[in-house]
């Protein structure tokens, strides 16, 4: 690679790294050719972009954008490294964890996830991110726990209406 080329390369992971705030390092090597083929059409499915590069390219990407922000992630630039980006936090681990079930591997290994500001390092971290919840849905819990002590309240307000009715209907069938 020349000089220009590897610019281009660089140029080409900032632009991804500005434009998600996800993204995952993993390791794809002793992976067959067939299998990577197959794992970047589960990412094209999923709308999750897979880029392999140099370890180097990656780091001066990194660096060139925040190079303190993104500083827990330069220890697992080691190895095959495949950038996994993806706007929805969880989607690449559940990639990464239905892949290895599908192919029966341990591969790929998650080396680090970059996860809005927080670095999750190591393989051991793969089932933590899969149990991560997206904003909208933190935001539909939340609402749904506002909403429930309103909708006790009125059903309350309701149930006490029906019940004054109902002792009304018995006031007056004693007086008749």
């Amino acid at each position: 690679m020349n000089k220009d080329q590897k610019n281009e390369v660089i140029e080409l992971l900032k632009d991804k790294f500005n434009q998600y705030n996800n993204f995952y390092v993993t390791n794809t090597e002793s992976l067959t050719v067939e299998q990577v083929g197959k794992l970047r059409r589960i990412c094209f499915d999923k709308k999750v972009e897979m880029k392999v590069a140099k370890n180097t390219l990656i780091k001066k990407a990194l660096e060139s954008i925040d190079s303190t922000r993104f500083s827990g992630v330069y220890e697992s630039l080691n190895g095959v490294t495949a950038l996994l980006f993806s706007e929805n936090a969880k989607e690449p681990a559940m990639i990464i964890t239905s892949f290895r079930k599908d192919a029966n591997t341990e591969k790929p290994i998650l080396k680090a996830a970059f996860i809005d500001g927080d670095v999750f390092e190591g393989n051991d971290q793969l089932k933590t991110l899969t149990t991560l919840k997206s904003k909208q849905d933190l935001i539909g819990e939340i609402i749904g726990l506002l909403q429930s002590p309103a909708k006790n309240v009125i059903s309350g307000l309701n149930a006490g209406a029906k019940l004054a009715g109902l002792i009304k209907a018995l006031e007056d069938r004693a007086a008749n």
